[in-house]
């Protein structure tokens, strides 16, 4: 797409396209977890990252890292989580400055919960409109694009309540 010539319109609706698809998703998936769990899509994911990561616990900079948000932004989200007990915080021993945040039993026990309402939406709402074919296209373009392998390299995708065990 040539900034200066914007002739091809079709470059731009297919970007517009994917924005207003990602957001209708997500708003949707973020309504269904706050209705039926009372957590957002945002307190979810911190669940999901903690629970999969070793001793269910990160440090505060590795969990901003692994949820795509400030260290401010992941300090007021955890403010809320433990409020509510699902998370906790507790000195590192390495680094008299570092917190680590560590999943609760109740967190883990909210987290089993919501895993099907995410997992059921994810599949009603984008791989059965898509089909096994139209998945297998979008897995691979995305692919293609800046950061399309982090979830099966970086970051843990997917909270399965059946592998969902506590520490």
């Amino acid at each position: 797409m040539n900034p200066g010539n914007c002739t091809d319109e079709s470059e731009v609706r297919t970007w517009i396209r994917f924005l207003v698809t990602h957001s209708a998703i997500t708003r949707e998936l973020e309504a269904r977890l706050m209705g039926a769990h009372g957590l957002t899509l945002s307190d979810y994911d911190v669940l999901v990252q903690l629970a999969r990561s070793p001793q269910q616990k990160l440090r505060n900079i590795e969990l901003a890292k692994a949820v795509v948000l400030t260290r401010s932004g992941v300090t007021r989200l955890v403010d809320g989580l433990e409020k509510d007990g699902l998370v906790c915080r507790s000195s590192c021993s390495e680094d008299k400055r570092g917190t680590f945040v560590a999943i609760t039993p109740d967190g883990l026990g909210r987290l089993r919960e919501a895993a099907s309402t995410h997992l059921e939406t994810v599949r009603e709402l984008f791989v059965e409109r898509l089909g096994p074919e139209g998945r297998e296209q979008m897995d691979a373009l995305l692919e293609r694009l800046p950061s399309g392998t982090t979830c099966v390299e970086h970051r843990a995708c997917l909270a399965d309540p059946d592998t969902l065990e506590v520490a």
